[in-house]
């Protein structure tokens, strides 16, 4: 099995900005998803809500892309681990501007 990283791009809503019925319902969503896919979730990750920041090449501030989180996944292939966005909360109810990009980890020895 091969691990891919879920990125998940866009402007998504703060919890603190949710009512408590929203966030009960985004909770329990984000629930069953972790309960269907069980042991191939590698690390199932943190959201991205803290400060952020992006520094250029240069040495100059840039302003920094819109990702809210990600998740470690265990596949057999890119098509496979594209399967786990299918019924993923992190798109239900967004628009084209909410995107979850997939991207095989290559390991690394140092």
């Amino acid at each position: 099995m091969t691990k891919f990283m879920l990125l998940y791009r866009g402007d998504a809503t703060p919890r603190e900005d949710m009512t408590e019925e929203q966030g009960a319902a985004v909770t329990a969503q984000w629930g069953a998803w972790i309960e269907k896919h069980g042991s191939t979730l590698s690390d199932i990750g943190q959201p991205f809500m803290g400060g952020r920041a992006a520094v250029g090449g240069d040495g100059n501030d840039q302003t920094p892309v819109s990702l809210n989180g990600y998740t470690i996944v265990e596949a057999d292939s890119l098509e496979a681990a594209k399967g786990f966005c299918d019924g993923h909360p992190f798109l239900q109810g967004a628009g084209a501007d909410f995107a979850i990009d997939v991207y095989e980890l290559t390991p690394m020895e140092m």
